[in-house]
């Protein structure tokens, strides 16, 4: 019984370390796309003119095509069928896509916030939304990768 609880603590603590290092991961690969997306965005929005939710819908594939790369191969370590994560992925930003545009739709919108402030709080919550997505859904078997250094 002792050793079974052992165990049982010696997972829990992997766990929470690979979850901590999936998600300092995922920070980084985040910030490498967002900050130049973001960029971006206030520079199709404020030099070209262009809407803010034409610009999003513009902007966001070209940032979730970068960051599948950099989440798949170095957050997770997935070793699963590209096939099947890229289409879980599709689907994960479809949802991302959808939170953003109704954040914008609501707060700038409706609640008349200015739109830089809304896609900037944008970014941290659909991050933190596919965070979830991507390692309960999209990579499910990073669970078990390996436990090499970051």
């Amino acid at each position: 019984m002792l050793f079974s609880v052992h165990v049982g603590n010696a997972r829990k603590i992997m766990t929470d370390r690979l979850l901590q290092k999936q998600l300092l991961r995922f920070v980084l690969v985040g910030l490498a796309t967002n900050v130049v997306g973001f960029g971006l965005y206030l520079f199709v929005t404020g030099i070209i003119g262009v809407g803010p939710k034409t610009t999003v819908s513009i902007l966001y594939p070209v940032g979730a095509l970068m960051g599948y790369f950099g989440n798949r191969q170095w957050t997770f370590s997935h070793r699963g069928h590209l096939l099947g994560s890229s289409f879980r992925y599709v689907v994960a930003h479809a949802f991302g896509y959808l939170l953003n545009i109704l954040l914008l739709l609501i707060f700038v919108d409706r609640l008349r916030f200015p739109h830089q402030l809304v896609q900037a709080v944008s970014i941290l919550i659909v991050a933190l939304f596919l965070f979830v997505m991507f390692r309960v859904f999209v990579f499910p078997a990073a669970s078990e990768s390996d436990g090499s250094a970051l």
